[in-house]
């Protein structure tokens, strides 16, 4: 039977609607509080945000609140996998059986909702950086734990066997054969962490900081400045979507011989 094979047009009604839809947003966005009343008060066009994140980004002012952010989220995120990683390989390795024992416990404190302990964070840490770094450790550890958990179970035990059959030693066994095999879990743990803590650091700013782009979207919130408001928001967007392409650019190197061996 005759198939076609015609690929679609690229100028397509349904490619079109496609590829413009970022733009009608934006236009619709600059328009719709230019109509005035409450949407002009409330919500800034985006060509006033744009203008506003110049003005803080020349003065130095919000990459400052960058840093900050992205450094307290790389260390929470940091200690949490140099926590998880290891103690996974153990529980989804040599200590299955203490896994099973402990399994309900830790699931039960990974789906315990961290801003509820933001308190108690803070009586045990203070309100510094400690109680936000112990924060964003707490909301890393599970997802990495459990994806390396799952990750080191996946292992085919045929690939362990050969490879100690052929006098592979411990050491040349770990990172030859284990480590490569439980990565890609390892990794969407890692991706996971890593989205959660950014997003985390940015509501516990909120509430106890005087520097971080938490602190400027709720310093903006309550003086009621709308277009540093949603130049915040804009910011944190497109950090969220950067740690996304980096991450993804980094499976790519790491973890592009599992693509192609799957092709």
């Amino acid at each position: 039977m005759w198939k076609n094979t015609e690929k679609p047009s690229l100028w397509s009604w349904s490619s079109w609607f496609n590829r413009s839809s970022v733009l009608i947003f934006f236009v619709a966005w600059e328009l719709v509080p230019r109509a005035g009343g409450l949407l002009e008060t409330f919500i800034a066009p985006p060509s006033v945000v744009l203008k506003t994140l110049w003005e803080i980004l020349n003065s130095g002012e919000l990459l400052g609140h960058v840093g900050v952010s992205l450094s307290r989220t790389a260390s929470g995120f940091l200690a949490a996998s140099l926590v998880a990683i290891p103690l996974g390989f153990l529980l989804g390795g040599s200590f299955r059986t203490l896994e099973r024992l402990i399994n309900p416990v830790l699931r039960f404190l990974g789906q315990l909702n961290p801003f509820s302990l933001f308190p108690l964070f803070i009586m045990l840490f203070g309100i510094g950086e400690l109680s936000k770094g112990a924060m964003i450790f707490w909301v890393c550890i599970w997802p990495i734990l459990f994806n390396t958990i799952n990750g080191v179970k996946e292992i085919d035990p045929l690939l362990i066997k050969s490879a100690r059959s052929m006098g592979t030693g411990i050491v040349t066994l770990f990172f030859k054969v284990i480590l490569p095999a439980a990565a890609p879990g390892i990794f969407l743990g890692l991706k996971m962490g890593s989205g959660t803590a950014f997003f985390m650091l940015i509501a516990a700013e909120m509430i106890g900081a005087s520097r971080g782009l938490g602190w400027l979207v709720w310093n903006a919130q309550i003086n009621f400045q709308i277009p540093q408001l949603f130049a915040a928001t804009v910011t944190i967007s497109v950090l969220g979507l950067a740690l996304n392409g980096i991450f993804a650019i980094i499976e790519r190197a790491l973890l592009g011989w599992k693509q192609h061996s799957h092709a």
